[in-house]
């Protein structure tokens, strides 16, 4: 850190949550009074947008929101909500979003940067598998499955995972016009609504032996953009998936499978995706128009890349979920009020019918009784839960009364699901290796006690 510069510490101690919110265009909202202030955000004829509040807690510090029931400090709501600042550019890195904006807040000088652009390759030639020469694991010959052997050792990725997932990896080598050749482990590429043809390889390269990483990238001419790895042991079709696990890496999927295939028989019959790096709006739509009644696992990595991978998705889910809904004259005013980043819950509240908005009332209610509760440090653990309880519940009965005004059926109203590596694990593959070398710390212990057992009673001898 060059001198001069401020630290996170220096935001959160300097700034409060009201300074971010006001500055992200929300506004005090006078009508629920001063003990827990809260802040809306406003149409363009000045009327609040409702399902659109943040409550202010902890002395200022921090807020929540009822749909999300979740808490932000300055730092977290920057990064869950960059698209509010004017510093926001797509691509960027959010930890400069925060320093942009909060020495902007603080009247404090930040250095430019220079960008830089990076000319793309030109005359690529699309992905043509026939110019790789393919070697395939058969589970039925052990000399075919030796060669994947340095691949999958340094992941941890046994053989019976290998088994599982054997129609959907294979070994590919490139011959060079030089005459040298490469290979890598890799994973084809299809397109959702295809018929099947690869376009393209996601691949990744032996473990060096200095242990400093290895090749990770995908085949020159790949589709990137549309094309991903599916896979499911059980061979079932996307478009029949009742759960599909999203990843940012083949390894990462199989890494998941192998942690929890013991306890979740059904695992096999779900279908694993992984988009090879950072997910493409194309990608996540190709996937969800296909499988919207599924139930969606999003299990990408828990570093500040893979939290935006996560709110991207679920946000393509709720316009994939939105372009799905008839516009009858009575829906559209609120329909039009829903935007584009938001849940169907998102709209004003005040265009649904009398008995819509009187469930969600109900529903508001509950919520800021339970954050209220839970923020005084007053009310039991028991006590707080029973409350939540009773929220959730009054937030299905809308839900479902939301539904029904909408016309959606409930099968393509499935949320999604966050899954995530035990901390401080950042992805599958780096949690289940933890766990193995762990089970295998724990197997010598009783060889180095017996050794010292023996080395005693030769002591004693002697």
């Amino acid at each position: 850190m060059r001198e001069g510069e401020l630290t996170y510490d220096d935001f959160l101690q300097r700034l409060n949550i009201q300074d971010v919110l006001i500055d992200a265009g929300y506004h005090l909202n006078r009508r629920d009074g001063l003990r827990y202030p809260s802040y809306v955000r406003l149409d363009s004829e000045g009327r609040r947008i409702r399902g659109d509040k943040f409550i202010v807690t902890q002395q200022g510090k921090c807020c929540f929101q009822a749909q999300q029931q979740r808490v932000y400090n300055i730092i977290s709501f920057i990064k869950e909500h960059p698209h509010f600042f004017s510093e926001y550019r797509v691509g960027m890195s959010l930890d400069r979003l925060v320093n942009l904006v909060c020495n902007r807040l603080l009247n404090h000088p930040i250095e430019d940067r220079t960008t830089r652009i990076i000319q793309p390759k030109r005359d690529i030639l699309p992905f043509d598998i026939t110019n790789y020469d393919l070697h395939k694991f058969n589970p039925q010959d052990r000399a075919t499955q030796k060669k994947f052997y340095p691949y999958f050792k340094s992941r941890g990725i046994d053989l019976y995972t290998q088994y599982a997932f054997h129609r959907h990896f294979c070994l590919a080598t490139k011959h060079r016009e030089d005459g040298a050749a490469y290979t890598n482990l890799s994973f084809p590429l299809t397109l959702p609504k295809g018929d099947g043809t690869v376009v393209g390889f996601e691949e990744r390269g032996r473990a060096r032996m200095d242990g400093s990483g290895s090749y990770k990238g995908k085949a020159e001419g790949s589709n990137s953009s549309e094309g991903l790895w599916i896979a499911s042991p059980a061979r079932t079709p996307l478009s029949e998936a009742k759960h599909v696990y999203w990843f940012e890496s083949a390894y990462d999927a199989m890494a998941y499978y192998q942690l929890h295939q013991k306890e979740d028989k059904e695992l096999r019959k779900a279908v694993f995706v992984s988009t090879g790096g950072s997910p493409t709006v194309e990608q996540m739509r190709g996937v969800l128009s296909v499988t919207l009644p599924a139930r969606q696992h999003i299990c990408f990595d828990t570093d500040l890349a893979g939290m935006d991978f996560t709110r991207n998705l679920i946000e393509e889910k709720y316009r994939v979920v939105r372009s799905i809904i008839e516009e009858t004259p009575e829906r559209k005013p609120y329909l039009d009020t829903i935007h584009k980043n938001m849940d169907l819950d998102g709209g004003d509240i005040e265009l649904l019918p009398k008995e819509v908005q009187t469930s969600y009332g109900k529903f508001e209610s509950e919520w800021e009784e339970a954050m209220s509760m839970r923020s005084s440090g007053l009310c039991a653990p028991e006590d707080i839960q029973d409350q939540v309880n009773l929220m959730d519940k009054c937030y299905r009965e809308f839900r479902e009364r939301l539904r029904d005004f909408l016309g959606l059926d409930k099968a393509n109203d499935v949320s999604c699901v966050r899954e995530q590596p035990n901390h401080p694990h950042k992805d599958w593959n780096e949690q289940l290796l933890a766990e193995q070398n762990r089970e295998e710390t724990v197997g010598q212990e009783p060889e180095k006690e017996e050794n010292a057992e023996q080395e005693q009673q030769t002591r004693f001898r002697r």
